[in-house]
């Protein structure tokens, strides 16, 4: 098996709690914070959505457990159907969409529908001296409408690929280990990002219509 179609497709080969997991929760900004590839499928992307999520932001991983081959476990964006992520995303007006890829030059491509909010996570990303591109490239662009990123209430988002070069200096190394030590850069990473959304899950919350009262 190289990859599977859809999640009904992984469930028939796949066991929740031994092959892979699901982790959510749910915020009050009206952004969710994806990592549709997260435990060994692309080392760290788990704990980096979780970390821009924080207290706020609604956040959802599916994690490969496996001891070995987790990359079967990698569904494509434009075909990502497992139930909860797909409840998240509706009742989202922004997504951002955190991936890995094997690049090791040190390097995030950000893509997605939303133009001005990715434009404004790479000038606070490349302020703070990361190597931050708005990228063309056909591969990272996210800008198929069907691509998880896509579907909230806006119909546009944001695609993070962050080269494994630059996962790698984001913790003690790529291990389930390694990965429970987050360094400096991971912080300024995380960091630079929520400063960069903040104002828009402010947005959402105050064009919450109030409570009916009689």
């Amino acid at each position: 098996m190289d990859r599977y179609s859809n999640f009904g497709h992984l469930k028939t080969f796949e066991v929740e709690g031994v092959d892979f997991r699901i982790r959510w929760r749910a915020g009050d900004s009206g952004i969710a914070v994806l990592s549709i590839h997260g435990g060994d499928i692309e080392p760290g992307t788990s704990q980096i959505a979780d970390a821009i999520a924080g207290d706020d932001h609604s956040f959802y991983a599916l994690e490969g457990i496996k001891t070995a081959g987790n990359r079967a476990l990698h569904i494509t964006s434009t075909a990502f159907d497992e139930p909860t992520a797909l409840e998240i995303v509706c009742f989202s007006e922004i997504i951002i969409s955190i991936h890995g890829c094997a690049a090791i030059v040190p390097v995030v491509h950000i893509g997605g529908r939303d133009f001005e909010l990715r434009e404004r996570i790479q000038s606070r990303l490349s302020a703070a001296g990361f190597h931050a591109a708005c990228c063309a490239d056909p591969h990272f662009e996210g800008v198929n409408q069907a691509n998880i990123c896509n579907l909230c209430g806006r119909g546009m988002g944001v695609q993070m690929e962050i080269s494994r070069g630059l996962r790698v200096q984001m913790f003690r190394d790529l291990t389930p280990a390694g990965r429970n030590y987050p360094t400096d850069v991971f912080h300024s990473f995380v960091q630079m990002i929520r400063n960069a959304i903040e104002p828009f899950g402010s947005l959402f919350r105050e064009s919450e219509p109030e409570d009916a009262t009689d």
